[in-house]
């Protein structure tokens, strides 16, 4: 599976419980770590924890191998590893004050 396809299962996934503000930020040409970060809120500890659930669980199903989860048990910010696509899922404050996307809006582009 491609990372776009993985992205594209992700988004549907968050989309169908009801995930708020689900941004993809490509970082192809600006990381070695990984290839996209799907970001998105959640609007309550038990809403962030399914979120992270159905990506896990229901992804699984349909072909995404779970690297890693962290954060699960605060369901503040939990960082789910797919290893060429980090989804990110967020609680309102945590999200603003991270604030990713724009922080990864600034960074160059790799030299090639």
């Amino acid at each position: 599976m491609t990372s776009k396809e993985k992205v594209d299962l992700i988004v549907k996934l968050l989309e169908d419980k009801k995930a708020e503000n689900i941004e993809v930020v490509d970082l192809t040409e600006k990381s070695l770590m990984c290839d996209y970060f799907v970001i998105c809120t959640g609007t309550s500890n038990i809403h962030i924890r399914s979120l992270c659930d159905t990506i896990t669980l229901d992804g699984r199903k349909i072909g995404l191998k779970k690297s890693s989860v962290e954060g699960k048990s605060n369901a503040k910010w939990v960082l789910v590893d797919f290893g060429d696509v980090v989804a990110h899922i967020f609680d309102r404050e945590e999200r603003e004050f991270y604030n990713i996307e724009d922080l990864w809006a600034k960074v160059k582009p790799l030299e090639q």
